[in-house]
Parts: structure tokens; sequence; C-alpha cells
């Protein structure tokens, strides 16, 4: 196997010490000693720390929607109900290193605004945007009448459960976002 390039362990280092310890609890200093890299050469790669959490975020991104879609679709074809979104969740709650929602996460902890740097709200506006296309192409491919409005609703039980899960560590969270879900589900079947 191929040594990661200086880029890749800059963002390998960043993308798991922003997750478990937080944005600002994380610092260039540490992301530096850590990576293994020169100063240099991650302000070659990354000029900012915010270009870093930029870069981070579109990783997460692309890790976290491709691991849900195969997670959903996998359950689907044994249940097509949306309540199985609750049980996808709960499997990546289920994992040793789950903090919630990196983009939640990085939304509390820059402020609504996401600070001074707009590109951070604009990526997490982005991430929860492709999550919600998802929840409305999977309840069109269900069969549920108002697709989109059935995305809006089930968007607010998802991000519920997670906060409450990162908050609670209950496994009951999951139980209560299945009920949920599986009565979304029901109000929008044809009778």
């Amino acid at each position: 196997m191929p040594t990661p390039s200086a880029r890749d362990r800059i963002l390998d280092t960043a993308a798991r010490l922003f997750y478990r310890d937080g944005y600002r609890g994380t610092g260039i200093d540490r992301i530096i000693a850590e990576s293994g890299v020169a100063k240099m050469s991650l302000y070659r790669h990354f000029p900012s720390k915010n270009d870093l959490i930029v870069a981070y975020l579109e990783s997460r991104h692309d890790y976290w929607m491709g691991w849900f879609r195969d997670a959903v679709t996998r359950r689907l074809a044994a249940r097509g109900n949306l309540d199985i979104m609750a049980d996808a969740l709960g499997e990546w709650f289920a994992t040793e290193d789950f903090r919630g929602c990196s983009f939640i996460n990085m939304i509390a902890e820059a402020g609504g605004g996401a600070g001074d740097d707009p590109r951070l709200l604009a990526q997490a506006v982005a991430h929860k945007a492709s999550l919600e296309d998802f929840v409305t192409g999977i309840a069109h491919d269900l069969g549920l009448s108002s697709p989109r409005e059935v995305a809006e609703e089930a968007m607010l039980c998802i991000e519920g459960m997670i906060i409450r899960y990162q908050t609670t560590h209950a496994s009951s969270v999951i139980d209560a976002g299945r009920r949920t879900l599986g009565r979304l589900h029901a109000a929008h079947s044809a009778a």
C-alpha cells in the first residue's frame, strides 16, 4: 500500500481530531504534530484552518452520505418502510467513535452563521439538502404521497434522533425514531 500523501495525512488527522475533540478544541499545531508534516506543508495544502475544515466537511459529506445510502438501501430490500432509517442511524450510533453529526457540531461551535466564514454554513446547508433529497427519493420510491413533505418531516426526526442520541446514548431514541418514521410512512401511504 502506498504511503499517504502529506495532504491526506493532514486531512485524516484533522478529521479524527475535529470529530473527536471539536473544531475549536483542535489546534493547527496539534494537527501538524500528529500528522507528522511540516507547518509549511500544512499551509501549502490548506492556507487557513477554515480551509482545512471545509476540506474535512467535504470529505465527511461524501463518506457519510455513501455510508447512509448503503445502510438504508440494504434495509429497504427486507422492509420497505421509512422506519428503516432509524435502524440505519442506530447502526451509526453504535459505533465506538460516534460523536454526532459533524455539520451540526460545526454550527454549534461556530454559531448559526458559522462564524466569520460563510463557506462553513454553506457546507452544512448543502449536506442537509443532499440528505433531504435522498430521503425524498426514498419516499418517492416507496410510493408515498407528497415525497418532499415526507422528507421535510423525516428530516426533523433524523436530526432529532442524532441530537437526542448524542446527548443521552439511550437506545429508546432509536425505538422512538422507528415509531415516528413508521407513523409518517403510514400517513402518506396509499389507502
